[in-house]
C-alpha cells in the first residue's frame, strides 16, 4: 500500500533530507550533507524520535514492497519470504527459524509452494525423520526473478552507493548485536 498524496509520513519531515522511499534517489552530493539538518542542534530524544519514526517508515514501504512483488508473481508475502530465504534445501524447522515464524506456518508455506510447483518435500539426509524444503527448476527460477526484482526496488539498492550499504549493513548489525547480547 503506497502512501496516499499529501499524506506526511516520517520521511516527508523536514529535517530528513530523503523527500519519500519511492522518490528519485536524492544526488550523492546532497547524501554528503549533514544528515539531518536543524537550526538548533537535536536533543537525544528529538533525534531517537525522528530515528523511531523514519525507522517505522522504512519497514513499512520495505513490507509493502515485498508485498507488491510477492503478488505480481503470484505468491503470497510469506510464500515469497521463504523463497528468498531458501538459498539452499533446509529443514522445515530452519526455515521457520530464518523467517520468525511457527512451524505450523512454514507447513502451511510449504503446502503452497508445492502446490504451485515451486518446492517439493524430501527427507533430510541429517536427520530422516525430517523434511528438507528443496526448490524445484521451477522454484530457482521464480526466487531469481523476485530476488532480482526486490533489489532493483530496494531502498538501500537504489539509493545507496555501495559504501553507503557497507556502512548501512555494520550499522544494523551492531544494533542487533547489542540486542541480543552480543
Amino acid at each position: 500500500m503506497e502512501a496516499q498524496p499529501g499524506t506526511a509520513t516520517a520521511l516527508d519531515a523536514e529535517p530528513v533530507p530523503y523527500a519519500a522511499l519511492d522518490a528519485e534517489p536524492v544526488p550523492h552530493a546532497a547524501l554528503d550533507a549533514e544528515p539531518v539538518p536543524h537550526a538548533e542542534p537535536l536533543t537525544d530524544d528529538q533525534l531517537n524520535k525522528q530515528i523511531s519514526d523514519v525507522f517505522t517508515d522504512l519497514i513499512k514501504h520495505a513490507h509493502d514492497l515485498g508485498q507488491k512483488i510477492a503478488t505480481e508473481n503470484g505468491l503470497t508475502g510469506s510464500d515469497a519470504m521463504a523463497l528468498f530465504k531458501l538459498e539452499t534445501p533446509m529443514t522445515m524447522k530452519e526455515l521457520g527459524l530464518k523467517m520468525g515464524c511457527d512451524p505450523s506456518f512454514v507447513t502451511a508455506i510449504a503446502d503452497a509452494l508445492e502446490k504451485h510447483g515451486l518446492a517439493r518435500r524430501e527427507p533430510s539426509v541429517k536427520d530422516r525423520r525430517s523434511k528438507n524444503i528443496v526448490l524445484t527448476p521451477e522454484g530457482v527460477s521464480v526466487r531469481e526473478r523476485v530476488c532480482d526484482e526486490l533489489m532493483a526496488q530496494a531502498p538501500w539498492c537504489a539509493t545507496l552507493d555501495t559504501s553507503e550499504r557497507r556502512c548501512l549493513l555494520g550499522l544494523m548489525r551492531k544494533m542487533l548485536r547489542s540486542r541480543c547480547g552480543r
